[in-house]
Order: C-alpha cells, then structure tokens, then sequence
C-alpha cells in the first residue's frame, strides 16, 4: 500500500475517534508546550541576569577593599579595610598595559534631604572615568568634570529614584539638597539602570566629586572599590592578573593574604550564564517527564485500537497484506499521533511564552532549537510507543483475527 493511502487511511480511522486521539495527544502537547516554556522562561532569566552584568560596565574588573563573601544573594565586605587608596587606581593605570581606565570610589548611605522630603540614599564618591567605565549615561544637565572633582566642589548628580523620592518627579537641576549636613548644587540626572545582579536599585543614587566625599561627607582617606576598565574583553583575565600584582606590591603583602577582592566581569558571565543553564535544563528536564506519559498514553491507545480493530486486520491479512503492511500501518498511526501533539504542543508553548512577556509577568525568549527538540523527541517517543501495538497487531493470525470477529 502506497504511503499516501496508508496517511489518508491513519487520519480517518484516527478522526473517527476524536475524544480519544485528542486525549492521546494531550500528554505529548502538554508536555513539549511545557518544555517550550520553561526553556523560554529560563532564556529570558539568564538574558535579564547578563543584561544586568553588562550593565555595570564595559570590560570591568572590580577591585573591592578586603575580602567580600556572598550574604543573603549579595555581596558584603566581612571588615573595614583602609588599605585600598585613590593612589592604586592610578598605579593601576600606569603600571597595567591591559589596563585603559581606572576610576576609585567610595560610598556610604546618607541621608539626603530636599526641603521637607528626606531619603536614605545611597552616596558615592567617584572620578569622572567612573561614569564611562560604568556605562552611566546622562538624562539631565551634565556630570562633573575633572576640574570641579579636584577642586572638592559640592555638586550631584541624582539617580532616578533619588529624583523621585525628593521631588516626585519634578526637575531638580539647579536646585540645593543637603547630604547629610553640606549642601550640594544638583547638576545632572543619570538614566534609568535598574537593578543589578545582586538585586540592588542602581538608581537609589547619589554621586558627587570623590575628593568632596572623602573630605567633606565620609571623612576617610581610603576608598571602598575601584572600577576598572581593559582593553577589551579579551585582556580582562589578564588585566586581573596584573592589577593583583601591582596591589600586592603596593601594598607590600609579601606571604601575607590579599586585602582585597578582585570581581571579573567574564568569570562573572561565565557564572551566571553557567547557572541559568543548568537550572533551564533541569526544569525542562522535569517538564519533559510529561512527555513520558504522554507516550505511555499513546501506548495505551494503540493497544486498544489493536483489540478493537482486530477483524479488520484480520481481513487485511485474508486478502493479501503482509505483515509489514499491518505494522507500518499502526506505526504510522502513532507517528501521526505523536507529531500532531509535538506540532500543537511547540504552538501551544510558543504562544504562551509570548503571552507571559507581553503580559509583563516574566520576560522569555523563545528557544527555536529547544522547540525543534521538543518536536522531534515527541514524535521520536510515538513511534517508540508505538512499536509494541504494531508488532502485536503484525503478529495476528488471519484466521484467529477473523474467528474473533
């Protein structure tokens, strides 16, 4: 029997029971849209997590002051450590070839107040450099230059969540706020970033000159971190290496421990994308599980379309089918099955992870490849569960099938 005839033959014996082969399906749709989702679903977590990296900074390497551990999903500093100082940064600068730029800073939460509205907000003390290296962008007025960052100007630059905490909203350029008891002169608004990896608002911001921090606002002669910037991409492992050299140096550590934490932006990605995978994959895999039952489903189908149907291949067999005729003709049926599910199922996914992002609820990104996967292994599972009834029904007796009857 030619091929066409055998599908025209599968789909009106299979659409003659149409409670029956949508339930058979329900298994396969259910668990490939499932997979679609849950992939797409971690897509778009890991895509958010590594916007959020990039976000801090191009090529960044961060040198923070002593040694810093991850508590409750963020990083802490375990000690106060005064021995990281505006002169590393620019030994950092000097001494580093895969180094271009390095910008020390400084912070602290302070109050800051604005007429009758007060925030606790955080405050840091930055170069200029800070704000290329970090990817800050200007909505408003202008930074501060290096000018007015050596001569310990009182000027600000606000965050969005600072503009919106002290002035709900209204411009603030050219207006006086104090940051705890010194005025500053508010000359730029920065654009919205959002959170970063660890979850912190990157707009609850305040950034002044670093000299006027130190001096006037946290009356310290140490700094808290050093932004760094490489080369490019490629020289970040490298610039890691040479900054922990020139710090050990300058800090004449010798056998002693480092008293500070270097933080590269690449083993960060690295990290991060490495998680999100692995969690993607074992929430895809639990979906898949689905996938399982749906083939037990179809087994079980199959099984009873062989009993029902055993007169029929009875007579098939009286008038001349082969056995491989009989075979193929249910195995084709249980492809049919498997694939009209995987098909539905890839549809029924990708229309639901468009819905939860255009909904807001979760940002995905729909994983072609996943979906092919899906596809294939659901209509790879039919024909797999498909072998056993075909077999069973191959291997009846004209006589006894027609006896049956």
């Amino acid at each position: 029997m030619k091929l066409s005839k055998n599908i025209a033959l599968s789909y009106e014996i299979l659409a003659a029971h149409k409670l029956r082969t949508l339930l058979s399906m329900l298994g396969i749709i259910v668990g490939v849209g499932a997979v679609v989702i849950m992939v797409a679903a971690g897509k778009g977590a890991e895509k958010r997590i590594l916007d959020r990296i990039r976000d801090m900074g191009t090529n960044l390497v961060v040198v923070n002051a002593g040694q810093t551990r991850i508590v409750a999903g963020r990083q802490r500093q375990m000690a106060t450590v005064t021995t990281l100082i505006p002169d590393d940064a620019r030994a950092i600068v000097t001494d580093c070839p895969s180094v271009r730029l390095a910008a020390p800073a400084a912070s602290k939460k302070l109050a800051a107040r604005f007429e009758s509205e007060n925030a606790n907000t955080n405050v840091v003390g930055m170069t200029p450099d800070g704000f290329r290296i970090r990817n800050i962008k200007i909505a408003a007025g202008r930074f501060f230059d290096a000018e007015e960052s050596r001569g310990r100007r009182r000027v600000a630059i606000l965050g969005p969540t600072v503009v919106r905490n002290l002035f709900s909203g209204n411009d603030p350029i050219g207006q006086k706020i104090r940051i705890g008891r010194v005025p500053f002169e508010v000359i730029g608004v920065t654009r919205p970033k959002g959170t970063d990896a660890n979850g912190a608002d990157q707009d609850d911001l305040i950034s002044v000159p670093l000299t006027t921090a130190m001096r006037r606002l946290f009356n310290v002669t140490y700094i808290d971190r050093i932004y760094v910037q490489a080369v490019n991409a490629d020289a970040l492992y490298q610039a890691e290496k040479e900054i922990r050299n020139i710090l050990r140096q300058h800090h004449r550590l010798r056998e002693k421990p480092d008293d500070f934490t270097i933080q590269n932006q690449a083993a960060l990605l690295k990290t991060e994308r490495e998680t999100s995978r692995e969690m993607t994959l074992l929430v895809g895999s639990v979906s898949g599980i689905s996938l399982l039952v749906g083939g037990i489903g179809i087994l079980a189908v199959m099984l009873i379309s062989v009993r029902e149907r055993t007169g029929e291949i009875g007579l098939r067999r009286a008038v001349g089918a082969l056995k491989r005729d009989i075979r193929n003709q249910f195995l084709l049926e249980a492809a049919i099955l498997s694939g009209a599910g995987g098909l539905l199922g890839v549809l029924l996914g990708v229309s639901g992870a468009l819905t939860l992002s255009r909904l807001g609820y979760w940002e995905t990104v729909i994983s072609w490849p996943s979906a092919g996967v899906g596809f294939l292994f659901s209509a790879s599972l039919g024909i797999v569960f498909g072998i056993y009834p075909a077999l069973r029904a191959a291997d009846l007796e004209p006589i006894e099938a027609l006896r049956a009857e």
